[in-house]
């Protein structure tokens, strides 16, 4: 079935229905005009002999109508109405036609059938007679009778000295014209039928002439397409076809020929194309470099290489060797020494060109610069040595809570059970700390699930101050909580913000010095274009911040996962410039503490990042509180920032996105 529905849809198959609706089409429009123009004439010519047969009558058959007998031929001879019976019997004769000739009252006073004899005396009550008498002249019309018959009728009046006198009335059967009109429809359709036949036998001639060539060239393109461009298309003539038949050939040996000169250097460029973001060498069979670009003159340091071996040029003895057998080699790593800085670390990867029916041609060494990778990867692993700076916080609560147990509170019913709770809570968030703390790495490829929920705000942030009551007092420091009418609940991740707040809460006590304060503040953020507040403009200063830590938090953020998508769809709202409700929730800690030189503000989030090692060690700092909560208000579609001056105080504010059932507001 299918190759039938192909068949008809090959261009041969389409010429001959064009060319024979083409013939059909132009027959049709003749024969209707032709026929239509026939029957035109016949009907004309039937209706002027009726019209000349009853002029005649009514002329001659006035004297006799006129009441005046001695105007006859023969007066007493024979009456009026045996004058005018044999008249229309005999002089005026149509075939299967029907002549009445009526006086002036409509009474019938001969007719020319045999049948209709018994009419003779009575009157003719039609409507065409009854106008006819009237006056009215070149009365027509067509009826058809009982038997089926179409017949055409003329009636008119009978005119004497400008008086009508009587009626003249004719039918004349028409069935014999429209018999010739379908003798001669039926010749034109039998004329037309053999036009077609022979047309479409001529159609298939022509597209025969015209398709073959096309199947050749289309068999000749195919050969090409596989590969193969030792064929030649036939040129049949001189005509469009056989000129696009030699620019085919033409065309054919070009492509061979590019293709033969161009397909050993399209492996090689394509090969150092691909790579071009990274250092790229090439070097012969014989291992003497070719060519290099100018990031692999960068990474090596040298203004060129070109004809030194490879194997000098990267110190691998060893390993050259093998690759002319087509072994698969490691990646190798290559230490260039930088005077006075800090040594760069490449990783090498050789790959060595095959040519068609040569075997190896040549090597590619592809040079990546690593040095970043591995301190990142030296600082993960300190990171992972130090992550029981954030144990302490979570120790340190269940400790004072433990204490209080053991100094009474026990006692009390009421109060222990609510100790114990938090000591229980604290317990748990403990163990979810860790295994956050141990993967780290997933808050910046966004792959860490948050586990949204409804949150009582103004609950969150005093049951942060409650945990860290005793430490502010043993240091006499105050703290007071301010949240602005009208936030109440919020969705986020309620662990990770608490883990957020204590390590803020928690720096804020150890640079606090005794008797100071502390604040903990929530309030709304509008969307707008320039900015909200003071804290938008610090929230700006922030996230213009530079250095290693901001290009690894970049790549993080261009990363995709479920949390990068809530991120900018959070952005895409923040945007909004004409929203007049809140978009966000800010939150910050201030303190009255030791502040942070304004040198150092650039770099505070950076991981393991100290403004004084000496005292942040004492204190049991490592450097890495900032940069998880950082992590962490990023997952949540949120910005951070640090403003302090020194002596005088730091304040550190996150805003979050407002979030509805667990959607942006």
């Amino acid at each position: 079935m299918n190759g039938g529905i192909r068949f008809f849809r090959t261009i041969q198959v389409k010429l001959i229905i064009i060319y024979v609706l083409l013939i059909l089409i132009a027959m049709q429009l003749i024969g209707v005009y032709f026929i239509s123009t026939m029957k035109t004439s016949l009907t004309s010519t039937f209706t002027n002999n009726m019209n000349e047969q009853a002029n005649l009558l009514s002329d001659i058959a006035a004297q006799t109508l006129s009441n005046e007998p001695d105007k006859l031929g023969s007066p007493g001879d024979q009456t009026r109405e045996e004058y005018l019976g044999l008249l229309v019997r005999n002089l005026f004769s149509l075939n299967e036609a029907e002549i009445q000739v009526m006086d002036a009252n409509g009474k019938v006073l001969a007719t020319s059938s045999q049948s209709h004899q018994s009419y003779i005396g009575k009157k003719n009550t039609s409507l065409a007679v009854s106008r006819a008498l009237q006056g009215v002249r070149d009365i027509e019309e067509e009826i058809i009778d009982e038997d089926g018959v179409r017949k055409k009728v003329i009636v008119k009046p009978v005119y004497y000295s400008d008086k009508i006198v009587g009626a003249v009335y004719l039918t004349a059967s028409m069935k014999e014209m429209y018999r010739t009109v379908d003798r001669i429809n039926r010749i034109f359709m039998s004329g037309m039928l053999f036009a077609l036949g022979l047309t479409g036998v001529l159609g298939i001639l022509l597209a025969h002439t015209i398709t073959n060539p096309i199947k050749a060239l289309t068999r000749q393109a195919a050969g090409v397409a596989e590969g193969r461009f030792d064929q030649q298309v036939p040129v049949l003539g001189d005509d469009e076809i056989g000129r696009l038949s030699e620019v085919f050939n033409n065309m054919t040996m070009r492509l061979r020929d590019a293709l033969s000169a161009n397909e050993e250097e399209k492996e090689k460029l394509a090969s150092i194309l691909a790579n071009m973001s990274d250092g790229v060498v090439a070097a012969d069979e014989r291992g003497y470099v070719i060519i290099s670009n100018r990031r692999a003159l960068e990474m090596l340091r040298r203004e060129d290489c070109e004809g030194v071996r490879l194997s000098e040029l990267f110190n691998m003895e060893n390993t050259l060797p093998a690759l002319p057998s087509g072994s698969d080699q490691p990646a190798a790593l290559y230490h260039v020494h930088s005077d006075g800085g800090e040594d760069e670390l490449l990783r090498v990867t050789l790959t060595p060109i095959h040519r068609r029916e040569h075997g190896i041609s040549g090597t590619i060494a592809v040079l990546q610069d690593i040095t970043e990778q591995e301190r990142l990867e030296q600082s993960r692993r300190e990171f992972v040595a130090n992550v029981s700076h954030e144990l302490r916080t979570p120790l340190t609560t269940i400790k004072s809570y433990a204490e209080a147990l053991d100094e009474g509170a026990l006692d009390e019913r009421e109060l222990g059970l609510r100790f114990v709770g938090v000591i229980r809570n604290e317990t748990e968030r403990m163990i979810r700390l860790v295994t956050d703390l141990l993967h780290l790495s997933r808050l910046d490829s966004n792959q860490a699930p948050l586990r949204r929920q409804q949150t009582n705000m103004p609950e969150m942030l005093e049951e942060v101050a409650d945990r860290f009551s005793f430490q502010m007092r043993k240091k006499a420091i105050r703290v007071s909580v301010r949240v602005e009418d009208g936030i109440t609940t919020v969705w986020l991740d309620r662990d990770q913000i608490d883990q957020v707040l204590d390590n803020l809460v928690s720096n804020a006590i150890k640079y606090t010095l005794d008797g100071g304060r502390i604040e903990i503040a929530a309030w709304r953020v509008h969307a707008r274009a320039g900015g909200v507040d003071d804290q938008g403009r610090m929230q700006a200063r922030a996230a213009g911040e530079a250095g290693d830590q901001g290009r690894m938090q970049a790549r993080a953020a261009g990363e995709a996962g479920d949390q990068g998508r809530m991120q900018a769809r959070a952005a895409s709202e923040a945007g909004d410039q004409g929203r007049q409700e809140p978009a966000a929730i800010a939150i910050s800690v201030k303190d009255t503490g030791i502040g942070i030189p304004k040198r150092d503000l650039g770099r505070i989030f950076d991981r393991f990042y100290r403004v004084d090692k000496a005292r942040s060690r004492s204190m049991g700092g490592t450097g890495l509180g900032l940069s998880i909560a950082r992590e962490i208000v990023k997952a949540h579609g949120g910005t951070i920032s640090l403003d302090s001056e020194l002596n005088e105080g730091t304040t550190v504010t996150f805003v979050l996105p407002l979030l509805t059932g667990g959607e942006p507001a």
